[in-house]
């Protein structure tokens, strides 16, 4: 005979087998009026902690709306991190369209049940949600459906252009400034460029300059990996070869990956849809070298670390899929999230605390700087350990500081700068823009899941 506690027990199971069972009916694919409906629900809802706003419409001119999180939604807070998700570059590959609007509801509804967990993360980030890059790309996969989906079908916009080779190739100006001391981050785009990339695209590179974001994710399907930068291999192209090209900043980038590898279901396992990468992760260029991709421009043109998060073997699973797929990512997204929280950040000042925009902020023996925002306020993702850091300013002199990083929170490193002496000249890296090499001429590349 089964005691109180055990049917009061086995009363819970069937309760939570009973919601489990309700929510997955919830899992359908949404188009693009769905997709629009459900985001504004979302708002509706936590209309306190969300925003939704357009940063461009696609080549048919459906909008790439973003729904943002925050406890001032709008506004950015000085020392409050700027985090992006992206989702549905790849028109055909769905699962990361479906899981940001997931999240978006998740992150709503926690919100609402008083979790403490997703009440600290969203009053302590500025989270910015784009379910779709690539809208347009989507509707025509869709008509072909799950079942009948082929490799590339509806993977391009409109103009079936691949929006992931489509950014301005940053990384042979980056190679060449290696070589000969050159500028090692904010590199400058070419002349024209905005006639050279699509409507997507621009749109996306805009967002980018107008938010200070500091970590970002873009998720893809076609395999089950995280993937690092550089994307782009520093090597000429051989056939049947790879090679490792890491930046700079390559041991955290191992981690980011790593974190939401092992936070996933299944991807740290390693063996996924017929392929091997140790602990689910892998160097974009050891996999195979991809030219104007957007994570590497993220690193080379902006402040923000990005991975890109292949999810599922494929492209696009069926409805039936879409729950345990949820269940399986759902701790990595929000894990991924809290990296932004780890390093340094702090503001650059003058001497009579006015806040001093666009500073360099340099660490000893990592080969790539970050820059403060409009309002003076910088965040430096390191791993735990003692670094001397340098924030100089066009105008000012340099100020140097040593500072132990731990596993918790980011801590708080302030600068105080001084003016200048008149007559004094000094080199910053970084100050002015250097001229490389032409970018113009890229081969074309591996058309592999990312």
């Amino acid at each position: 005979m089964l005691s109180g506690s055990s049917l009061i027990w086995i009363g819970a199971l069937l309760l939570g087998l009973e919601a489990l069972l309700t929510g997955a009916s919830d899992f359908q694919h949404h188009g693009y009026e769905e997709l629009v409906r459900a985001l504004f629900a979302v708002q509706s809802e936590c209309s306190y902690i969300t925003r939704i706003y357009s940063i461009g419409r696609s080549v048919e001119g459906r909008h790439l709306y973003v729904l943002e999180f925050s406890d001032n939604p709008g506004i950015h807070e000085e020392l409050e991190p700027e985090f992006k998700y992206v989702g549905n570059m790849h028109g055909n590959e769905v699962l990361g369209r479906e899981l940001l609007i997931y999240l978006a509801q998740f992150l709503c509804e926690e919100y609402r049940a008083g979790n403490e967990r997703i009440t600290r993360l969203i009053h302590d980030t500025r989270i910015h949600i784009l379910p779709s890059m690539n809208p347009d790309g989507y509707e025509v996969a869709a008509r072909q459906g799950p079942e009948f989906n082929g490799y590339l079908v509806g993977r391009g916009n409109a103009k079936e252009v691949d929006l992931n080779r489509n950014f301005p190739d940053l990384n042979a100006l980056m190679y060449y400034y290696e070589k000969h001391n050159g500028q090692n981050h904010h590199l400058p785009l070419p002349d024209n460029w905005e006639l050279q990339v699509e409507p997507e695209t621009l749109a996306v590179i805009k967002w980018m300059q107008n938010y200070n974001f500091i970590l970002s994710a873009n998720l893809h399907g076609g395999a089950v990996v995280a993937n690092y930068p550089f994307d782009k291999s520093r090597e000429p192209r051989i056939r049947g070869k790879t090679t490792y090209s890491a930046t700079p900043d390559d041991k955290m980038f191992r981690k980011l990956a790593k974190t939401y590898s092992y936070a996933h279901s299944w991807m740290h396992k390693g063996w996924n849809c017929g392929d091997y990468f140790d602990e689910g992760i892998t160097n974009g260029a050891s996999w195979y070298s991809l030219s104007k991709g957007m994570q590497d421009f993220n690193y080379l043109h902006t402040n923000c670390f990005e991975i890109t998060l292949e999810l599922s073997c494929d492209k696009f699973p069926p409805a039936t899929a879409l729950a345990s797929e949820w269940l399986a990512n759902r701790e990595a997204l929000v894990s991924y999230m809290e990296q932004v929280h780890h390093g340094i950040k702090g503001m650059v000042y003058d001497e009579n605390n006015n806040p001093i925009s666009n500073a360099v902020i340099s660490v000893t023996g990592v080969n790539h700087d970050i820059t403060s925002g409009t309002n003076g306020d910088y965040f430096r993702l390191l791993l735990p350990g003692t670094y001397t850091v340098t924030a100089s300013a066009l105008g000012y002199q340099p100020f140097t500081s040593m500072v132990t990083v731990g596993p918790a929170e980011a801590v708080q490193l302030h600068f105080y700068l001084k003016v200048q002496p008149k007559g004094t000249n000094l080199n910053i890296k970084g100050y002015p823009n250097k001229k490389g090499p032409s970018t113009a001429k890229i081969p074309p590349t591996n058309l592999g899941p990312r």
